[in-house]
């Protein structure tokens, strides 16, 4: 991949292709590759998700489960990845995931559809709102060392919904902008991980010993199972691994899309992998003051770390590395939210569906959607007003909910078999394999992350990702049976040929 690609101009087999799917050219086609794979690598952020559950992980587990958990969930995080990939680039529309099922299911498309989406849309807003409440809990504790302003849950949830101001704000400008933000992110994830694994090394007098690093054990959950902890501790990767979607549904933007969506799909992951690990292992090695750190006042063990072992001025330098990652982490999930908002609105299945897949004239940006994305981010994150364990919930609907909708349409493409048509960027026969391997794991981590986190099970201590999902997806499946299975039909068609142009055209006239 040639980072110095820039933005070139739509091809006709990009139009072609999203006419065929029966849509028009509404968003503007200006990202490069490059720009489609950063979107992703921003949202992944191991700069975010990695450093927001690490306090997480050192309790449940601690070094031993989050350093070999990291690669054991990397493997399956790359199957379903390359499966989501291959099936990408036979359609690349911003519809994605639920646009997918409904052309690759065998019967009851139109089902498939509503659920896959629905899956997509709870997981898509939970990931934002964990994205930015731990961009907030950052800023909170940066705020707190300089400033003395507490970090206390009324206090982060305002900072919460101040950065999800922000995020909506600037994605009210148009693609462009977020786009060079986006590649801008990539290279200050990259260089602050160098940076910061880089202080960890040299500036600390002492390190821990790779035993510790490698195979310490730390169960501070109330459970007796080892197993069951190490499991649970697979958290901290399964949900910084999430959101490489985000490429599929930018697909509409992007020049090349059924080649460059599938690349940044894979290509996201791998470059989060190796480094993620890296910067996992750099951190772990620093630890001076493990309960000090796990105890710490900011309610952010990374901070605590970064402070002991480099001293305040230096540690407060790496924290805010790590908070403008995760402020570009929750600018590009908002984008990607949106899109995915704009399209399932755009074929009827949200309430209000007109008014959501509204687009700008000028910009030609979902705006309606954007700020729907994080009104629904702010509202899933309040619990933590009165739970402080609410934000492990919020990231386990984020996991659950992404990689059930991630691992339906690959299902689906198994069952499918030989009758599917693959897209340029195809794996053979590989792809019926590699789809089982992803879809059993899937299976497997929908139970898990809905099982409790810590014993004795309390009204503090409740996972309460199961009722989010029964209240959301609930009513998503009391409206199917009294009402959509009537009428929702799966993505529509907006028209012939000629309508598509003429809807095109007219967008050309008022931009």
């Amino acid at each position: 991949m040639d980072v110095r690609e820039t933005p070139a101009a739509p091809s006709d087999d990009d139009s072609d292709r999203l006419h065929q799917l029966g849509y028009a050219q509404e968003l503007k086609r200006t990202m490069s590759q490059f720009s489609n794979f950063a979107v992703s690598f921003t949202i992944i952020s191991i700069l975010s998700g990695c450093l927001t559950l690490y306090g997480f992980g050192m309790a449940t587990g601690g070094p031993a489960a989050m350093i070999w958990g990291w690669p054991l969930v990397g493997i399956f995080v790359v199957l379903v990845g390359l499966g989501m990939a291959e099936v990408c680039s036979s359609y690349p529309t911003a519809g994605g995931l639920y646009y997918w099922a409904a052309k690759l299911a065998p019967r009851n498309g139109p089902a498939w559809s509503w659920f896959t989406g629905w899956f997509n849309l709870i997981g898509q807003i939970a990931v934002t709102a964990g994205i930015d409440f731990g961009a907030a809990l950052f800023l909170n504790a940066f705020l707190d060392l300089q400033f003395g302003f507490s970090a206390t849950p009324g206090h982060t949830i305002m900072l919460l919904a101040i950065i999800l101001v922000v995020h909506g704000v600037l994605n009210t400008f148009g693609v462009r902008i977020v786009a060079v933000l986006n590649n801008i992110s990539v290279w200050w994830h990259l260089i602050g991980v160098a940076v910061i694994v880089g202080v960890l090394v040299f500036v600390p007098a002492q390190h821990q010993d790779a035993s510790f690093v490698f195979g310490h054990f730390v169960n501070n959950t109330g459970w007796g199972s080892s197993v069951y902890v190490f499991l649970l501790g697979l958290l901290v990767a399964q949900y910084t691994l999430t959101g490489y979607d985000a490429s599929a549904h930018m697909t509409e933007e992007t020049v090349n899309a059924a080649k460059a969506g599938p690349r940044g799909i894979v290509t996201s992951i791998l470059v989060s992998l190796v480094a993620g690990w890296i910067l996992l292992i750099g951190l772990t090695f620093a630890i001076q003051d493990y309960d000090g750190a796990l105890g710490s006042e900011t309610g952010v063990p990374p901070a605590q770390i970064f402070i002991d072992a480099t001293g305040a001025a230096t540690g407060k330098f790496l924290l805010l590395i790590c908070i403008g990652a995760q402020l570009f982490c929750g600018m590009a999930s908002v984008t990607a939210n949106s899109r995915m908002i704009y399209a399932f609105a755009r074929d009827g299945a949200i309430p209000g569906s007109r008014f959501w897949h509204k687009i700008n004239k000028r910009t030609q940006t979902p705006t309606n959607a954007v700020w729907l994305g994080t009104g629904g981010a702010f509202l899933l994150a309040l619990p933590y007003l009165w739970s402080k364990t609410a934000y492990f919930a919020v990231t386990s609907i984020a996991v659950v909910g992404l990689y059930v909708a991630y691992v339906i349409p690959v299902f689906l493409r198994v069952r499918k078999g030989a009758d599917f048509e693959p897209g340029p960027w195809s794996l053979g026969k590989w792809g019926k394999p590699v789809g089982i391997i992803a879809t059993a794991w899937v299976v497997f981590i929908f139970v898990l992350f809905m099982l409790p986190q810590v014993s004795p099970v309390t009204v503090d201590s409740f996972n309460y990702a199961p009722i989010a999902f029964l209240v959301v997806l609930g009513g998503a499946g009391l409206w199917w049976v009294l009402s959509a299975r009537k009428w929702f039909t799966g993505p529509k068609v907006q028209g012939s040929a000629e309508e598509l142009a003429a809807v095109e055209q007219e967008l050309k006239e008022l931009a």
